[in-house]
């Protein structure tokens, strides 16, 4: 199939290439309260383009990291025909939340539906890819909605997910309830709880052995999305842990990803896009 060339680790960072690539597009979106945050995109090539796009959104725990973090994700989805855009959202701190950073997720998905003529695109033809943290923040925008009535769930939320060790049960997380800051409830932002019957199609790549974000918890994801008649692809690996890594001792950091898992897994969320219609098989 055409999309199976597309290997590249999507949870690698971009500086792992030793050829310089083409940067991407760099535009700040702003929202109503006058906040803003920076997205990048990456086209696809005329000859390949197809009329969906994907947001990217990494992870760190809410606190850390990049929108860079995800480039080569965005680079990937880009080869195979979409519009890529990574998203560079708000970090915890202080003064902002996970609510805030859910927040410009929704905005995201918003600014690329109210483009999706200049880009050629379908606006119920966008999907999000979320890596840990990143997958908190896709889940819930599916799940929760973006108070909006765009897309083809008619609630502003992504049209498909594809989610990478997705944190998805955080209604009992102590790191996450620490950085609400007490503005929100853990359960008002924890993808497991508020999922719907309105939920786009789903494929998860999960570490068996994960010990931060825990497979039983993508295992009861699909359990409840497939009880409402919705699409929930679950891909476990054994042996490997968060991010598909072999150093099971440590995996908050010192990532060992399984190269061979990680090729696994690509193919098997592109395949996911083909037989959604995203991309072209």
């Amino acid at each position: 199939m055409k999309i199976l060339w597309v290997l590249i680790f999507l949870t690698i960072s971009s500086s792992s290439h030793s050829v310089e690539l083409p940067a991407p597009l760099e535009y700040i979106v702003t929202n109503t309260n006058a906040e803003s945050f920076k997205i990048y995109i990456f086209e696809p090539k005329i000859s390949n383009r197809t009329d969906s796009a994907i947001i990217t959104v990494h992870g760190g725990g809410w606190k850390w990291g990049t929108a860079a973090w995800t480039f080569n994700s965005a680079r990937a989805f880009a080869d195979a025909g979409m519009l890529g855009v990574a998203i560079d959202y708000r970090l915890s701190s202080e003064k902002i939340t996970p609510v805030n950073a859910y927040n410009d997720v929704c905005n995201a998905l918003k600014w690329i539906r109210e483009r999706s003529h200049q880009y050629s695109l379908d606006p119920n033809k966008v999907a999000a890819y979320g890596v840990s943290a990143g997958g908190q923040l896709s889940s819930l925008a599916a799940s929760k909605g973006c108070n909006n009535r765009l897309g083809s769930k008619k609630n502003g939320g992504p049209d498909l997910l594809l989610l990478w060790s997705p944190a998805l049960d955080v209604e009992n997380d102590g790191w996450f309830k620490k950085l609400l800051q007490g503005k929100s409830t853990a359960a008002e932002n924890s993808p497991l709880a508020t999922i719907n019957k309105n939920m786009p199609p789903v494929s998860i790549v999960q570490g068996a052995l994960d010990t931060l974000t825990p497979t039983i918890a993508a295992e009861k994801f699909c359990k409840k999305i497939k009880a409402e008649k919705g699409v929930c692809e679950l891909n476990v690996y054994s042996g490997v842990g968060h991010l598909l890594t072999r150093n099971l001792k440590n995996q908050e950091s010192n990532f060992d990803p399984d190269p061979t898992l990680v090729k696994d897994g690509d193919e098997k969320l592109m395949n996911f896009l083909g037989k959604n219609g995203f991309v072209i098989k």
